[in-house]
């Protein structure tokens, strides 16, 4: 390529491709190289025979065991422990991983060849569990892989982990020796454990997860790596299933195949302690305290501490478990003290070893064993740096420490403070917080007895003198409320006191205490404030109540029986939210019109109160109005409408039904604004009208009405009503309709239920809205003269 031609950037990236795959393959051979060469030598020294020899014979295995060259390289790195006595070999379900299964033809050899090729690049217990899950996850669905090492106290230490949240590795990094633990049974058993029914799993073991439903089927399989198993590997999946025998079989395989680079990089072990550790151990021997000698102990590259590791400890500190002195000495810190790691302890420690700056907690409570019971005590805990590493001891109080420590603290949250004074010298003495809460400078020392009066506002010296004076004249005890100016404002303080006298019964010293009652003076005062104000409010609201009834009582009036219009009997019943107050903005009007006609309107204003009653007289007016000077039943709902958008509240709304009766015809034609559809009885059965385009009043500027009609029957039954008749705060308007519709029709004993019988069918007492029903029927013997009904005024 010439100086000016212009790089082939393609090329070029398929040059760089080549290479690192050659420089990938090479890496491979290489360590592939060097675990091949690793069990030529483990099986020269134990045949005695040359590398060629060695090789011959690991190849001889493979074809024997149908295995790839590299799994049995695997298998014989991983069964380099001493020989033991013979054992019957187990049954399928429970083989140890030295004892290969058959391979299937899902999971068979290409599977495990695969599985073994990968490990190569394998250098961690961390790479060997990201590397098991990368397979494991396809060929079996795992969803996690946990590795567990066994310690020599018996417990277990998370040693690599995938899948796996970081909460949750932290919570199980260390498992005590308890029982109901799988992976501990199945290393002191040396056979698998198949978790494949999680509610029979749950009573039995100890679940890892958070919450244990996470993982619903898991195995956990011990993994011989010396003399006896001391690894457990836990595979874990999200799914509740068995694990057939084929994924059974292929697992053992795979924990046999992960025995070798377990032993290539070895295990993590607890540090032994050597010559100068000792000599450290015998110092902290003869030490009269609790303390411990922490070594932090960092994980990841950001060398973040997870843990410490007890290099040294003294005889009188003991854990949570009950282990002391010596016996703490390689164990881990929260291993011994899980609790700590919630508590501030832990952050002091983690700030002491990273400041240099010693930390000193507050003191706190914990249990502790003495002649084998548990006592409850109060320490205080310091951890200072030392060197690289910390030294943390705790201080047990003295009872006497313990008590002067709770007086402190009850005087800090009861907001008061102890004081005597000694009648016979004059001399004072106060708690601090007495300082505290009178706004003095201890330097100053305390007040004399016969002084305190000088420290109260102007207002409140006499009560507080004349208080004093009987106490120390009389012996009487006194409780009296004063204030002081403090800094931060007015303080209401109370004082209590009494005498202690002599054998002749003189007063010689007093005893009392001050407290603070700022808070409770401001909340009573707040308190009769408030009272104040709603009854004065109440009074207000009860004036605008009795009014708002008057004005609807006289434009609204109830008749007292039933009516007759038009040769219609015609009930009406109007029911308030409140019982007594009519002051809620449903309304009804029911007219005879010039013609003969009868007109029949319900409505619903939105609110309660003055203005409800307002917009209701404002529609009911003018709808009649409208009605008797011609206008359509759709002609009046648009006026209205317009009227009400442009009404004192243009918010408001309203909704509204009107029906107009054509007697000769029995023939009525209605119309409707958002309201609720008349229901019709007849001969037994119920139903409700089909409602006909109409929209809320207030809505919108330009509505759309239509009317509709039904002819009615001799002994049809037409109800009108708002929607307080059929709502209920907790369900559907539709079933409220169904309730209705269903006490409507069924027949009393005279025919239908009358309308007050089905009121109190119908209606709850308590939370209800407002009710107005007109109840319209048609009578079976139109010759009934009017003496059945009353013929009223217009309504």
């Amino acid at each position: 390529m010439g100086s000016g031609e212009v790089p082939d950037l393609a090329a070029l990236t398929r040059v760089v491709a080549r290479q690192r795959a050659e420089l990938d393959r090479l890496q491979d051979l290489a360590a592939t190289s060097a675990v091949l060469e690793r069990a030529k030598g483990a099986v020269m020294a134990r045949l005695g025979c040359s590398p060629d020899t060695a090789q011959e014979e690991l190849q001889e295995r493979a074809r024997s065991a149908r295995h790839t060259l590299l799994e049995e390289c695997w298998i014989t790195l991983g069964s380099l422990a001493p020989p033991t006595a013979p054992q019957p070999p187990p049954p399928a379900d429970t083989a140890l991983p030295g004892t290969p299964p058959p391979a299937t033809d899902e999971l068979g050899p290409a599977a495990l060849s695969r599985l073994a090729q990968a490990l190569v690049r394998v250098g961690t217990p961390q790479d060997l569990a990201r590397c098991l899950l990368d397979r494991l996850s396809a060929d079996v669905g795992a969803d996690a892989v946990m590795i567990y090492a066994r310690l020599s106290g018996g417990g277990l230490e998370l040693i690599g982990h995938a899948g796996v949240d970081d909460a949750v590795a932290r919570q199980w990094s260390r498992v005590p020796p308890l029982a109901g633990v799988a992976a501990l049974d199945a290393l002191a058993t040396g056979s698998p454990r198949w978790l494949e029914d999680l509610e029979a799993d749950r009573k039995r073991y100890l679940l890892i997860g958070d919450p244990p439903e996470q993982w619903r089927s898991r195995a956990w399989l011990p993994v011989v790596t010396g003399e006896s198993a001391e690894v457990a590997l836990g595979v874990l999946r999200r799914r509740e299933e068995i694990f057939t025998p084929p994924v059974r079989e292929h697992l053992l395989a795979v924990a046999r195949l992960s025995t070798g680079p377990l032993r290539m990089f070895g295990l993590r072990r607890e540090p032994t302690v050597d010559a100068a550790a000792n000599a450290v151990q015998t110092v902290f021997d003869r030490l009269p305290v609790s303390a411990v000698l922490l070594t932090p102990v960092a994980t990841g590259p950001s060398g973040v501490v997870e843990d410490f590791r007890i290099d040294a400890a003294t005889a009188g500190t003991s854990d949570a478990f009950g282990r002391s002195g010596r016996e703490l000495v390689g164990l881990r810190f929260l291993e011994c003290w899980p609790g700590v790691a919630n508590e501030p302890l832990w952050q002091g420690c983690l700030r002491a070893l990273a400041d240099d700056e010693p930390y000193e907690s507050e003191p706190f409570a914990r249990q502790r064993l003495v002649c084998g019971v548990g006592e409850l005590s109060t320490y205080s805990a310091r951890a200072a740096r030392l060197g690289d590493g910390l030294v943390v001891s705790w201080v047990l109080h003295d009872p006497s420490d313990r008590q002067e420590q709770r007086l402190a603290e009850v005087q800090r949250l009861g907001r008061l403070g102890w004081a005597t004074w000694r009648l016979t010298t004059g001399e004072g003495n106060w708690s601090s917080q007495v300082f505290a809460l009178l706004d003095r400078d201890p330097a100053d020392g305390p007040v004399p007895l016969n002084g305190m009066p000088r420290l109260a506002l102007p207002e409140d010296v006499p009560a507080l003198a004349r208080a004093i004076g009987e106490l120390v004249r009389d012996g009487l005890p006194c409780d009296v409320p004063f204030r002081i100016a403090a800094r931060d404002g007015i303080r209401h303080l109370r004082a209590v006191a009494e005498t202690v006298a002599d054998a002749e019964g003189h007063p010689v010293e007093v005893h009392g205490f001050v407290q603070d009652v700022t808070a409770q003076r401001s909340a009573e005062l707040a308190l009769v404030a408030s009272e104040r104000a709603m009854l004065t409010q109440h009074g207000v609201l009860q004036a605008e109540r009795t009014m708002a009834a008057r004005l609807q009582d006289a434009l609204l009036p109830l008749p007292k029986q039933p009516t007759r219009l038009a040769g219609l009997r015609v009930d009406i019943a109007y029911l308030p939210a409140q019982s007594g107050l009519n002051v809620g903005g449903d309304w009804f009007s029911a007219i005879e019109l010039p013609d003969g006609d009868a007109l029949f309107v319900v409505g619903d204003v939105a609110g309660h109160g003055m203005d409800a009653v307002a917009s209701m007289a404002l529609l009911r007016f003018t709808a009649k109005g409208m009605i008797i000077t011609g206008s359509s039943l759709t002609g009046a709902l648009v006026r209205l409408n317009a009227l009400l958008l442009h009404s004192r509240d243009p918010h408001g709304t309203a909704t509204m039904a009107l029906a107009r009766y054509h007697p000769g015809e029995r023939r009525i034609v209605w119309a409707q604004a958002g309201h609720l559809p008349p229901l019709l009885v007849r001969e037994g059965e119920a139903r409700y009208l089909e409602r006909p385009h109409g929209m809320l009043l207030g809505a919108s500027e330009t509505p759309r009405y239509e009317e509709a009609e039904c002819r009615l029957a001799p002994g049809d039954r037409l109800l009108l009503y708002t929607d307080g008749l059929v709502e209920r705060p907790t369900e559907r308007i539709d079933r409220g309709l169904e309730r209705l519709a269903r006490a409507a029709a069924l027949p009393g004993p005279d025919g239908p239920a009358p309308l007050e019988r089905l009121l109190s069918t119908l209606l709850e007492p308590e939370g209800r809205d407002d009710v107005c029903v007109l109840d319209i029927r048609v009578p079976d013997d139109e010759s009934q003269g009017p003496s059945a009904f009353a013929r009223s005024a217009p309504l």
